[in-house]
């Protein structure tokens, strides 16, 4: 009996190991879904990562240097995917600059740095994008879905199917997971490829940037060598046409040939001035007296005088529209401009030709502030230009005429005058077909300046035509100019410095004009002296002088009276008149 008994004793126990197996089996079975559901959520987890950070590596060349393009194609690339509802790629100020967006999906209109994410059945993560060592260039949004819990679960229903297939899901998780791993170690790669060659693409840009900032710098030492050797090339020559005629004078009693060699002497100066003002026109930093003028009176004024100046067998076209708007100008710089291009179209025409002058209401061109300008033409129908000429005809002293026939500095001056007045200026030419030079002047809705009369000579006499503070450091010039002042009737005082100016018109002596030249030794220069007189409230008139630009232009912009270095003694007549002139009218 004990031993059947012993022998169907564990059979009940089969049942209870079935159980405890089914059981087991069982809780096995949700342990690993339950396991298997984590692992699932963290890897999906990681891919949207590694998905999201490949996806700022590959575009932040794109935001680096603003390519939306190149962003939205990296973009969609990922549109391959079908878990990947929507991608934006936002820029360092929030702007979205690429995006890919399934229909149930969006965006964040500003995304901010996001872990990834799971929400029902969807999941997001957002990564910025920066450079290695530099700034944040923008942010990467992935919104990816994933499978509802119940469908995954449903994967486990079945005991049976849990245990006749866990060899096999294990071996496809297995499979699927070395294939994953693959595959991020190969996206990894290729990040890593793409940052290398950004970072060798940044490298040849800072590289190229070197070369062109040394390319630059040798253009400027280039151009400041050629404008160095033409001022002394021409001033060595008016140098010795004044040097060999001082010599000469002192050796020829002959009246006739003096007055020849002063007349040499005077006109080898007044190139020097010509020259110096055409420098300072095109450096843009001559003292400009603007003035608003009508196009149509001021071109027909200079008909004769370019007839005059060109030769017999040029005829001079004048072609201006019937309404030209106003500009503001300077009156004797748009002459000379003008002059220049017509001499520059009597070169181009040795065997004679037209040289046409058209004036036309036109839009203004880009980079010339306003819609509106008046586009002053010289046109010829001469030889023209070869390409290289004309890449180089504004630049100063470039010039294809003959050693002496010209200085290059014509076109330099229109180019200059343009600029100066706020306007620009194009070249058009082709070899045999003649040359058009174009100016650009802004228009102005300011009022036409009214024309004033020139203040009348002081009649002859023996008495004093007033008394002058002449303010001057340098002593030769202080000489000569007071030899000129006291020439025209004037009697002057000298100071050397403005401090000792002011303590002369704090003294018992009474003028009727301080002369000061502008640039002077101390801490005060011409400018200040004025200023302080007028403070002092001294009711004196300050006719200021110099031939420095930067100064001209700084007492022109304050509408102080200015003579400009050199000057004749006829030019200082009409200054000296103008300004006593003006403090009579004040008292009047």
């Amino acid at each position: 009996m004990l031993r059947p008994m012993s022998k169907a004793a564990p059979r009940p126990l089969f049942p209870m190991m079935a159980l405890a197996s089914v059981v087991l089996l069982l809780v096995a079975g949700v342990i690993m879904a339950a396991l298997n559901e984590r692992l699932y959520s963290e890897q999906k987890a990681r891919e949207a990562s590694v998905q999201a950070h490949i996806l700022a590596n590959t575009v932040s060349a794109a935001l680096a240097f603003d390519d939306d393009r190149a962003a939205q194609d990296s973009v969609d690339a990922l549109g391959a995917n079908p878990e990947i509802a929507a991608v934006g790629v936002y820029d360092e100020a929030g702007r979205l600059v690429a995006r890919l967006v399934r229909p149930g999906a969006n965006l964040p209109a500003r995304p901010q740095a996001l872990t990834p994410t799971f929400k029902d059945n969807h999941l997001n993560v957002a990564v910025p994008v920066t450079e290695e060592g530099g700034p944040n260039l923008g942010m990467v949004h992935l919104h990816i879905v994933v499978d509802p819990p119940w469908r995954r679960l449903g994967r486990y229903a079945g005991v049976a199917l849990l245990i006749g297939m866990a060899a096999v899901v294990l071996v496809v998780l297995g499979v699927g997971q070395g294939a994953l791993a693959r595959a991020n170690a190969e996206l990894k790669d290729r990040a890593d490829e793409l940052t290398e060659a950004n970072s060798r693409l940044h490298d040849e840009m800072e590289e190229r940037a070197r070369a062109e900032e040394a390319l630059r710098e040798s253009q400027k030492l280039e151009a400041i060598g050629r404008l160095t050797g033409g001022v002394a090339h021409d001033f060595n020559n008016l140098l010795m046409v004044a040097s060999s005629g001082l010599d000469l004078l002192d050796r020829t009693e002959d009246p006739a040939r003096r007055e020849k060699l002063k007349a040499g002497i005077r006109q080898a100066m007044e190139r020097g001035a010509s020259l110096t003002s055409q420098l300072l026109a095109f450096s843009r930093r001559s003292a400009l007296k603007p003035e608003v003028v009508d196009l149509h009176r001021q071109i027909d004024g200079l008909r004769v005088l370019l007839e005059r100046s060109l030769r017999e067998d040029i005829r001079v076209e004048i072609d201006l529209a019937e309404t030209l708007w106003p500009v503001e100008i300077d009156v004797n710089e748009f002459e000379l401009a003008i002059i220049n291009m017509g001499v520059n179209a009597r070169d181009a025409m040795p065997n004679g030709g037209t040289v046409t002058i058209s004036a036309a209401n036109a839009p203004c061109p880009p980079g010339v502030e306003g819609d509106e300008c008046v586009a002053v033409r010289v046109s010829d129908t001469g030889t023209g230009m070869s390409p290289e000429a004309m890449s180089r005809a504004f630049e100063p002293f470039f010039t294809t005429k003959p050693v002496g026939k010209g200085t290059g500095l014509g076109l330099s001056q229109v180019y200059g005058f343009a600029r100066s007045s706020g306007g620009d200026v194009s070249l058009q030419s082709e070899p045999g077909k003649g040359t058009a030079i174009t100016i650009y002047l802004p228009r102005t809705h300011k009022p036409l300046a009214e024309r004033v009369a020139e203040p009348a000579a002081a009649a002859p006499g023996g008495k004093a035509r007033g008394r002058i503070l002449m303010v001057e450091d340098d002593d030769q010039v202080a000489h000569m100019v007071g030899e000129m002042l006291q020439k025209l009737g004037y009697r002057h005082k000298r100071a050397a410095n403005a401090e000792e100016a002011l303590r002369l018109l704090g003294g018992s002596q009474r003028f009727d004009l301080v002369f000061s030249d502008m640039v002077m030794p101390g801490d005060m220069d011409g400018r200040t002296l004025a200023r302080e007189i007028q403070d002092r409230g001294l009711n004196l008139p300050v006719l200021l002088t110099t031939g420095y630009s930067e100064a001209a232009a700084a007492a022109t912009a304050e509408g102080l009276p200015l003579l400009r270095k050199p000057y004749r003694i006829k030019e200082l007549d009409e200054a000296v008149r103008a300004a006593m002139g003006d403090r009579a009218a004040a008292r009047a």
